[in-house]
């Protein structure tokens, strides 16, 4: 469970905290030692500094609950406001956990795709240096103490992550590449001069002593709301995923399994530090209900989108704008009857959405990326017989949707089941709906890639280089993983309410899965792109004849969707919006009595 902050006259490290500087500290020096040895060793030093990485992280997830709260690190025995603090609590424990996992099977997936070879010794190097530099950047995010400190781990994250889009030299990664950057850089400015007007009004930027100090003052309220718009667009949450789908589809599969699972969830990390432990008590229902409006367009428009794809990982990169948009529907349903956002029920099923989203997003992309290489390409109406050709492949593909959709056992059901309960405590129905309706959608796109996968090739399937099978079981692995969440004692690091969620294998809970499969069914036969081989169709040509006024129906608002999509991505309309929320968060926060 969450321990509470340490009382701010005994604000001194806690046995264990040199734990904390090791999970930052081992990354870090793995990249200064694989510049050093080169080329050649490059990968040793990875697998090195990852399994040392991932004990630091068990030794962290095992001395937690057995500390009488958070642990702390004073850099250089100084207390804050004076000096830095590096903490940990449930919510750190959990998300760096998530990543070790993720980093752990990307580095066995991608051991096979950048290998230091001749002819790969420049992308495999640069893979490795930049892996080691994102989870040094992710952990400094999930223990930093302070508003700056998280500003730079944010910073170096973004600058890490940007080249990994662009790794395979091609043109269009280099455009998605720089706006990416561009766009990212465009956030950090707006989170830095939330920043610089809370030191002015405070004097400090301790996430502890700030929590104490913040007041609602308009020049606090501005903050927030520059901080929360530019962090928004770190996230890419609709409407400002300019850059998310040409980034994650263009790179490769280790690269794009890095970025939706983890880099995404590192500006979503620090919205949830700044609401709930910052500023937890300024007037902000108004502007938590438009994030959560926000989340609800992201998962309409993305699951609208993603099922109108040709390719598999723009498909894929589409359904993780629509999950960033889940992620946010904790926002609400946490606004608690003191007027105060409160650490309950949505808050451990917000942070359980995002690892099971990390988990399963990355097997996602790591099996497109076998696939792809068996192929030799991804287009959907392409994938048939690939169900005979990549068994396991499509199954951590099937696993992981059926993870996302909420079934159970999984980490996703937990989360829900969390977040519907908070929504009937807080008499918020809207989100419940909400909240099916996301489960549906994406039964929908899960459905429509494992329809093309199943069928018989209808023409001679065309291989590239079989996928090793080291990539199929690290994919498989995460799915399981994903899939298992529920098992955990999560108990023991968020505040799950006594009860929440337990129900796991009975009927009651098997009965949900119903209706994320039968809906996803019937919304990917009305929305989805079918290219069939016409033998298949003609099964089915009756059935198809009959609905065909309801489809025709129906596909008229998802072109409308995807044109709004594409105005959406274009740079002025971009922009505007990112000014535009910055000014509608503050004036929520304004107007509140």
């Amino acid at each position: 469970m969450l321990s509470p902050a340490p009382a701010l006259d005994a604000m001194t490290s806690s046995p264990g905290g040199s734990l904390l500087v090791l999970s930052i500290v081992v990354p870090v020096a793995g990249v200064l030692v694989a510049f050093v040895l080169g080329d050649r060793y490059v990968r040793l030093v990875a697998y090195v500094a990852i399994l040392l990485g991932s004990a630091i992280t068990l030794a962290i997830l095992v001395a937690l609950p057995q500390s009488k709260g958070p642990i702390v690190y004073l850099l250089g025995t100084w207390s804050p406001p004076l000096g830095i603090a590096l903490r940990a609590d449930g919510l750190s424990a959990v998300m760096l956990a998530a990543t070790a996992a993720v980093i752990c099977a990307v580095a066995a997936f991608a051991a096979a795709d950048f290998p230091p070879t001749a002819t790969k010794t420049r992308a495999s190097f640069a893979f490795w240096i930049l892996l080691l530099a994102i989870w040094g950047a992710l952990n400094t995010i999930f223990l930093g103490g302070d508003l700056f400190t998280l500003y730079v781990a944010l910073e170096l994250l973004t600058f890490a992550a940007v080249p990994l889009v662009s790794l395979e030299g091609r043109a269009d990664t280099l455009w998605a590449a720089m706006q990416y950057l561009l766009f990212a850089l465009l956030g950090s400015v707006l989170y830095l001069l939330g920043t610089a007007l809370l030191y002015g009004l405070h004097g400090t930027l301790d996430i502890v002593l700030l929590s104490h100090r913040v007041s609602a003052q308009p020049a606090a309220l501005a903050a927030a709301a520059l901080m929360t718009a530019g962090l928004l667009a770190k996230t890419a949450l609709f409407p400002l995923h300019l850059w998310l789908p040409p980034a994650h589809a263009g790179a490769p599969s280790a690269a794009s399994a890095i970025l939706s699972g983890l880099v995404v969830k590192g500006s979503f990390f620090i919205v949830v530090r700044l609401w709930f432990n910052v500023m937890p008590g300024l007037p902000g229902f108004a502007a938590t209900q438009l994030l959560a409006v926000l989340g609800a367009a992201a998962i309409v428009l993305g699951s609208v989108v993603a099922l109108r794809q040709q390719r598999l990982k723009l498909l894929i990169a589409y359904s993780t704008l629509a999950q960033i948009g889940y992620l946010f529907l904790m926002f609400p349903l946490a606004f608690g009857s003191s007027g105060k956002l409160e650490s309950g029920g949505a808050l451990a099923g917000g942070l359980l959405q995002a690892v099971s989203h990390a988990t399963a997003k990355a097997a996602m992309f790591m099996a497109a990326g076998s696939i792809y290489a068996t192929l030799g390409q991804d287009r959907i109406s392409g994938l048939g017989g690939v169900g005979r050709i990549l068994p396991i492949s499509v199954l951590a593909f099937a696993l992981s949707g059926l993870a996302l959709m909420g079934l159970p056992p999984g980490g996703a059901y937990l989360a829900k089941e969390l977040l519907l309960q908070a929504a009937a405590e807080q008499g918020q129905w809207w989100w419940a709906v909400v909240l099916h309706a996301g489960g549906i959608f994406t039964g929908a796109y899960v459905v429509l890639v494992l329809a093309h996968a199943m069928v018989p090739a209808g023409r001679q399937t065309t291989s590239g280089s079989a996928a090793p099978r080291i990539q199929e079981v690290a994919a498989l692995a995460l799915a399981l993983c994903s899939l298992l969440l529920g098992f955990l004692p999560w108990e023991a690091y968020l505040p799950i309410p006594l009860g929440g969620g337990s129900d796991k294998l009975g009927f009651a809970a098997l009965s949900k899965a119903l209706l994320p499969l039968l809906g996803g069914a019937m919304v990917a036969i009305l929305l989805g792109r079918w290219e069939l081989p016409p033998e298949h169709l003609s099964r089915w040509k009756a059935f198809l004849e009959a609905i065909d006024p309801v489809r025709r129906a129906a596909l008229a608002p998802s072109d409308l969707i995807g044109r709004c999509d594409d105005v959406l991505r274009q740079w002025p309309t971009a922009c505007i919006c990112l000014l535009s929320l910055a000014a509608l968060f503050a004036a929520s926060m304004l107007a509140s009595p």
